[in-house]
């Protein structure tokens, strides 16, 4: 699998079934996004509601050509009265995992949030043990900010996370 051809786009109705392994297939999610199941049928009912796009968060599907290989999201972190950031995930299938998929799709979500809002700043977080995925974010420009102690709980245990940002102007 090449990168060649990964793109992003709005979730169909029939995408959701692959969104939805992420919550009860444990061996889809691992070994970082498995937090147990949970409120399986959110998504769904977003999708009905709003196409699981608004202004305060969205996803995305992750694609290559007609291949559905997981997708992206973001949402919105209000710092003070006046400003706002996001804050961006990825979600791959295990298939698609290890390829540079994971650092296309998210330059492309960082292009498209810098294109289409006003924010100068995305942030992105992740296990301090994620290597591949900080080996991602730092491809596409961001830089880590720092350790999070005790920030995650899964698996029966407290994980430290990785904090890393990217500003406007800053894309790799």
């Amino acid at each position: 699998m090449s990168i060649n051809h990964v793109t992003l786009r709005p979730v169909a109705e029939d995408d959701l079934s692959v969104m939805e392994r992420f919550l009860m297939e444990p061996e889809t999610a691992e070994p970082f996004q498995w937090f147990g199941w949970w409120d399986i049928g959110r998504w769904r009912r977003q999708w009905a509601e709003n196409g699981l796009i608004t202004e305060d968060s969205g996803y995305l599907m992750v694609v290559r050509d007609d291949e559905r290989l997981g997708f992206v999201a973001w949402r919105k972190i209000v710092s003070s009265r006046t400003t706002h950031y996001w804050n961006m995930g990825i979600a791959l299938l295990p298939e698609a995992r290890g390829k540079g998929v994971g650092t296309e799709a998210q330059r492309q979500l960082v292009q498209y949030l810098f294109a289409h809002t006003l924010v100068i700043r995305v942030e992105a977080d992740t296990e301090v043990d994620n290597i591949a995925e900080q080996r991602a974010l730092e491809k596409v420009g961001f830089t880590r900010e720092g350790v999070l102690r005790s920030v995650v709980f899964r698996d029966g245990q407290w994980r430290d996370g990785v904090r890393y940002g990217i500003l406007r102007g800053e894309l790799g």
